[in-house]
């Protein structure tokens, strides 16, 4: 029998929670987990060392490819120096698979011989170009230079009519239909007139040569060559008008290139009169802001200055016309006196021969009718012309231009050079204007430094 203390303790043991001793069993399977656990970890890191032997193995063969294709390169660039031939030259993927066409290379500098000349010679073919075409427009830069001319001319007037209190547009049509009735007045004042002398002329020229016969030396020759004949024959000949002009084609030829010319400068001095203070204010407006004050100012000036030189010299053709007028009727000669007062006022718009032209027309005229009137009419043409340099031109043509005498000779003779007749009629007031130019930019700048 167990004795009561004894159980009493066991209880006491076990409401205390003392562990009870391990029994065989248990300790047997705790050994074996453990021994479990220990092999599968030393399969895995059998494993894993053997992952790391293959990816050993993998590097090995990467470094083995590396090293070989590093020297298939090595073998294909000594090969490729090596085989220096045209087709070795062609084939560019075969020589550098892994570059293709190659780096571009450095662009060639601008001042390297060959771009230089290149386009030295471009520059050149261009400009020679250019200077073709403007020869063959030259016509037609000519007309549009004197239409602008004459606009600039007119535009006074215009704006004569504007201060009267018409508006731009009514005051262009009554300065443009004055302008045409002026023309129409001066062809019917003036073709009757040379048609007339023409045909006079050639009915007399017998009767002149006739006069030759008087002289014993002119007689002598004329029995050995009879060029007097010879001269009535071709004078007396009912073709001659047509080949001095060239036949009829020659003459209609003239005729329409003469209409088509004035029709052209009418309906272009018409639309630059209309449009000449837009066409100003886009010429300023290409001007920089800071300047463009400024180049109106002088623009304008410019302008007011070809616009009062024009307006000037038709003052001055005016009375030379008129004072023309009044003599022929003194003279006798009063059925040509209108045709040849307009004569002499249009020769008149010619600087420095001009006048001279006006005078010689109207003495050949007045020879025709007597040599006493011939004689007067030369005197009288002297005598004026040095009135009008010395008297009338320079009081009129103060105001409009204010330019030395050494300058217009100058300028007359360069522009009737360059362009004739219509480049004598320009280069007064185009000297005028570039001598303003260098008086307000020039001067001035070389006075402020």
């Amino acid at each position: 029998m167990t004795p009561a203390g004894d159980d009493n303790s066991t209880e006491d043991s076990k409401a205390a929670g003392t562990p009870e001793p391990a029994s065989a069993e248990e300790v047997s399977d705790s050994e074996a987990v453990a021994a479990a656990r220990e092999a599968k970890a030393a399969a895995l890191q059998a494993e894993r060392a053997a992952e790391r032997a293959d990816e050993s193995a993998d590097d090995a063969d990467d470094a083995a490819d590396q090293a070989e294709l590093l020297a298939v390169r090595t073998r294909a660039a000594a090969q490729s120096e090596a085989d220096d031939n045209f087709a070795g030259q062609l084939l560019m993927d075969e020589r550098h698979p892994d570059e293709g066409m190659g780096r571009p290379g450095p662009p060639i500098h601008r001042s390297n011989p060959f771009v230089f000349g290149f386009f030295a010679a471009l520059g050149v073919l261009v400009a020679w170009g250019l200077w073709n075409a403007l020869g063959q427009a030259r016509s037609v830069l000519i007309l549009l230079v004197v239409s602008m001319f004459i606009a600039v001319g007119l535009n006074p007037l215009v704006e004569w009519f504007m201060r009267r209190g018409l508006k731009r547009g009514l005051a262009v049509g009554v300065v443009f239909l004055l302008m045409i009735l002026a023309v129409a007045g001066v062809g019917f004042a003036i073709v009757p007139v040379v048609t007339e002398q023409i045909n006079g002329l050639i009915k007399n020229a017998p009767d002149w040569l006739d006069l030759l016969n008087n002289s014993k030396t002119l007689e002598e020759l004329d029995q050995r060559y009879q060029f007097i004949d010879k001269a009535k024959d071709y004078v007396q000949d009912p073709a001659l008008a047509q080949r001095a002009f060239g036949g009829v084609l020659g003459v209609g030829k003239v005729v329409a290139n003469a209409l088509f010319s004035g029709f052209t400068v009418l309906i272009l001095t018409l639309y630059f009169l209309a449009s000449l203070p837009s066409v100003k204010r886009a010429a300023y407006s290409l001007v920089p802001a800071s300047r463009r004050n400024r180049v109106s100012i002088l623009g304008d000036e410019v302008l007011g200055r070809v616009g009062g030189y024009v307006s000037g010299q038709f003052l001055v053709a005016l009375c030379a016309g008129f004072f023309m007028f009044v003599f022929l009727e003194i003279v006798g000669l009063n059925q040509y006196a209108v045709a040849l007062a307009i004569v002499v006022m249009f020769t008149a718009f010619i600087p420095m021969v001009g006048g001279l032209i006006g005078v010689v027309l109207v003495a050949a005229i007045g020879f025709t009718d007597g040599l006493w009137v011939g004689v007067a009419c030369l005197i009288y043409g002297v005598i004026y012309q040095q009135v009008e340099n010395y008297v009338v031109a320079p009081r009129i043509m103060r105001r409009a231009v204010d330019i030395p005498g050494a300058v217009t000779v100058i300028a007359a003779l360069l522009g009737g050079a360059l362009l004739g007749v219509v480049g004598a009629l320009l280069a007064i007031p185009t000297a005028a204007a570039v001598l303003l130019i260098i008086r307000e930019v020039w001067v001035r700048k070389a006075d402020a430094s």
